[in-house]
C-alpha cells in the first residue's frame, strides 16, 4: 500500500485514495492531554521483600521474593507463588526491616526469577524502600 502527505495538510495522508488524518497530541481532548501518567517518580531497584498472605481464613502464607521497580506507592515485585488481583498482602522490605499492607493490582507473566505482580501500598511512603526517588 502507498501512502503520501497530502501537501499543505499536515497529518493528512492518502490511503488508496482515501484520506486518512494521524491523530496529533493537540487533537486529543484536553482531559486526556493533561492526564498524569503516574503518581511519582519510579526506580528500577531490587528490594529484598518478603510477602504474608492469608488465602480466605486458611493459614497465612510466607514468600521471599524481590523487587523489580519501586515508588512511593507500590512496587513492581517477583514473588515465586502466583497471587490474585485484589488479594490483600504484607510487604515486609529486609533492608529496612519495614512492613506494610498492600493489594496485587496487577499481575503480570511467569518469568524464571517467578511471578511478576504490580503491588499498591495501602498508604503511600516515601521512605518505605530506603532509596531516594
Amino acid at each position: 500500500m502507498i501512502s503520501r502527505r497530502k501537501p499543505g495538510h499536515p497529518g493528512v495522508f492518502r490511503f488508496i485514495g482515501e484520506p486518512f488524518r494521524m491523530p496529533f497530541l493537540q487533537d486529543l481532548p484536553h482531559d486526556i492531554k493533561s492526564r498524569r501518567k503516574r503518581r511519582g517518580p519510579r526506580m528500577n531497584c531490587r528490594v529484598p521483600v518478603t510477602i504474608e498472605w492469608n488465602v480466605q481464613s486458611g493459614p497465612l502464607h510466607f514468600e521471599k521474593g524481590f523487587t523489580r521497580v519501586v515508588n512511593n506507592y507500590g512496587c513492581l515485585l517477583v514473588s515465586p507463588r502466583e497471587l490474585d488481583l485484589r488479594q490483600r498482602v504484607r510487604v515486609t522490605n529486609l533492608t529496612t526491616r519495614r512492613a506494610m499492607e498492600a493489594v496485587v493490582v496487577w499481575k503480570g507473566m511467569q518469568r524464571s526469577d517467578g511471578w511478576d505482580l504490580g503491588v499498591e501500598l495501602t498508604t503511600g511512603d516515601p521512605d518505605f524502600w530506603g532509596v531516594e526517588l
